[in-house]
């Protein structure tokens, strides 16, 4: 009997041993490193008395439609107080392709799970339209480096986003 029980001993601590090195491994494979994310945020010279440079917002959403981080904020400094949004802010920027990184890192600067996440473009204008533009890209999974570009819109041109995995 002792003997049965020494094996039932040793089965489960195999099958322990065996369960946290698959956790293990599936918990340090799921995080993504290295990984890059250039945007390049078209903005198109608009037309008019009005011609005033847009405000435009970069942030990152998780697959839940959860804010990941907020890559740039671009508005008119002193405007309206804004909290936290001040380590990311500049001042508004001319018409122009103006290029913008996200280092696949949370607000926290923690390195994210591989998966989809959406990139969030907004442009709007004091007393004009508003764009917002949305593309879903793969970090990790293996998909290697990918090249998105989306559609022209009222206040963002087209823009080239790329995955560098």
């Amino acid at each position: 009997m002792s003997s049965v029980m020494n094996q039932t001993k040793k089965v489960n601590k195999l099958t322990a041993l065996l369960l946290a090195g698959v956790l293990a491994s599936s918990l340090t494979a799921s995080y993504v490193s290295a990984a890059e994310v250039s945007i390049e945020v078209n903005l198109p010279v608009s037309e008019g008395s009005m011609n005033y440079r847009p405000y435009v917002a970069v942030w990152i959403e998780d697959e839940n439609d959860q804010t990941v981080k907020t890559v740039a904020v671009w508005r008119k400094a002193g405007r309206y107080d804004q909290g936290e949004l001040d380590s990311v802010t500049g001042a508004t920027r001319r018409a122009g392709v103006h290029l913008v990184k996200w280092d696949a890192t949370n607000q926290q600067g923690e390195a994210v799970a591989a998966g989809k996440y959406t990139v969030n473009i907004e442009a709007a204008r004091e007393h004009g339209s508003r764009s917002w533009v949305r593309q879903i890209v793969t970090l990790g999974e293996g998909e290697g480096n990918q090249v998105y570009t989306t559609k022209a819109a009222e206040e963002l041109g087209s823009m080239t986003i790329k995955v560098s995995n």
